[in-house]
């Protein structure tokens, strides 16, 4: 099941996509939707990223390289192979853990095996990591101001970082 927040995130995705009338529902608009995400934004600061900084890199991205689909098209946006490969990555993760809800920070992590993805690239520029995310979801660490600092573990998780 979806957390009511990935929900959201998923639709604001969608919806974005839609109403620039990309082609495709990208990782890219994923993250972008992430970014509005509590959990997802958490665990972003805590791994040393601006949220500011990466929705301008999306926006300039998504406005500058995502074809768009020709103004006497019926079609609607779809979603694009990553994007679809994310969701149910992170869905097949959060299952095989016994836990009963994909979360936004799940997809984060889902993200990063698409290692060609732009959304991945601004990830990283941020030094946003995979391994510092894994870290902060299952042990409450954060990277922030370059040094590791232990903090509570995010919401939903218990002091062993069990759900």
């Amino acid at each position: 099941m979806l957390s009511r927040e990935l929900e959201q995130s998923l639709n604001l995705a969608i919806r974005k996509a839609r109403e620039n009338r990309h082609e495709y529902i990208t990782v890219e608009h994923l993250l972008y939707a992430l970014l509005d995400n509590p959990p997802a934004i958490q665990a972003i600061q805590a791994c040393g990223g601006s949220i500011g900084g990466l929705r301008n890199e999306l926006d300039n991205f998504l406005e500058q390289h995502i074809p768009l689909l020709p103004d006497d098209s019926d079609e609607d946006s779809q979603p694009g192979l990553g994007f679809q490969r994310v969701i149910q990555r992170a869905i097949l993760h959060v299952q095989g853990t016994g836990r009963k809800e994909v979360t936004g920070t799940n997809v984060l992590i889902a993200m990063f095996a698409e290692k060609e993805s732009h959304a991945v690239y601004f990830l990283s520029r941020e030094e946003v990591t995979r391994f510092d995310l894994v870290n902060y979801i299952s042990h409450g660490i954060s990277r922030v101001g370059g040094e590791s600092t232990s903090l509570p573990p995010p919401a939903g998780v218990d002091q062993e970082g069990r759900v």
